[in-house]
């Protein structure tokens, strides 16, 4: 245990709030374990790309050379795809144009914030595939005017399901677990819907460090590997946590949902483990758990046999 923790905040509208708990212990942030957030645990470091792209923070970015290459691997148009600061901006650029929609709940709440309504499904539906908070996969014949497709690479080991009539965003900071870097992507159902994204999105909105890094990320990546690797440790993952007495939720997402007490946010803080209350998705009882990477498992398993026992 890292101390008694005097209580944590509750979660908020989504995940990543290990630096305020860390802040809330008074320890360095890099003794926490965050689990709020989904990310890869298999992303290897990237500081190595960082340091030999930093001599771009002496000028303006140019995204072009960035868009093609992203462009080629997800296979679609480059006249069509639009990188963004983040899957949020990316989010928030489609809704501005889109303006109303349908969203199913449980949902990310960032499609509600950014919709006029959130409730108008002759504007169309937005959906996450996988699901979120559920982690599960829409069926084939399922359709929806925008599919947020943050966490499919990393679960099917493809880009993209291919849906080439609907709106696609994407976060790669997922992906490569560098949400800090802020890189999504915007795939429109036409060049001219892409320039209408295009026409409403800040000028240099994805920084000139994020656009150099992009192309030797792609070169390093090999998707089905890594979704091998994901859907094993999920697998396994699991298991582990039904060993320990939690009822998991099915799901194929980088990610668990367990069933257990309110208090299991403030009981692991203590032990500099960060997970997601589900209650803002209208989910009592029920949270969400990142991966670990695996040189953090065994402290996360440790505890949760802990706090189960308390």
């Amino acid at each position: 245990m890292i101390q008694k923790a005097t209580g944590v905040g509750p979660a908020g509208d989504h995940g990543g709030d290990g630096l305020s708990i860390a802040r809330q212990l008074d320890i360095p942030a890099e003794q926490i374990i965050d689990l709020s957030a989904s990310l890869n645990p298999f992303a290897p470091d990237i500081t190595d790309i960082a340091a030999r792209a930093l001599a771009s923070l002496g000028r303006y970015p140019n995204a072009q050379r960035a868009t093609d290459a992203l462009a080629e691997a997800v296979g679609v148009d480059a006249e069509r795809l639009v990188l963004t600061n983040g899957g949020a901006e990316a989010i928030a650029l489609v809704a501005a144009h889109l303006v109303d929609g349908a969203v199913v709940e449980p949902a990310f709440s960032l499609y509600r914030r950014h919709l006029r309504t959130g409730d108008d499904s002759s504007c169309g539906m937005w959906r996450a595939n996988p699901s979120s908070p559920l982690g599960q996969f829409a069926d084939r014949d399922d359709t929806a005017t925008v599919w947020d497709e943050a966490f499919w690479p990393m679960t099917t080991g493809t880009w993209t399901r291919g849906d080439g009539d609907a709106w696609r965003i994407g976060s790669l900071t997922k992906l490569w677990a560098c949400p800090g870097l802020r890189l999504g992507y915007v795939i429109a159902p036409t060049a001219a819907a892409a320039r209408f994204v295009v026409e409403r999105q800040p000028k240099w909105s994805v920084n000139g460090l994020a656009t150099e890094m992009l192309v030797p990320l792609l070169e390093r990546e090999n998707l089905a590997a890594t979704a091998a690797r994901v859907g094993a440790h999920r697998a396994a993952f699991a298991e582990q946590l039904s060993d320990l007495g939690f009822s998991v939720v099915p799901g194929s997402a980088p990610r668990a949902l367990i069933a257990a007490t309110p208090g299991l946010r403030s009981d692991l803080a203590p032990y500099g483990v960060v997970v997601r209350d589900c209650a803002s998705f209208g989910l009592s009882g029920v949270h969400r758990l990142a991966l670990p990477r695996l040189a953090d498992l065994d402290r996360v398993l440790t505890a949760l046999a802990t706090t189960a026992r308390m």
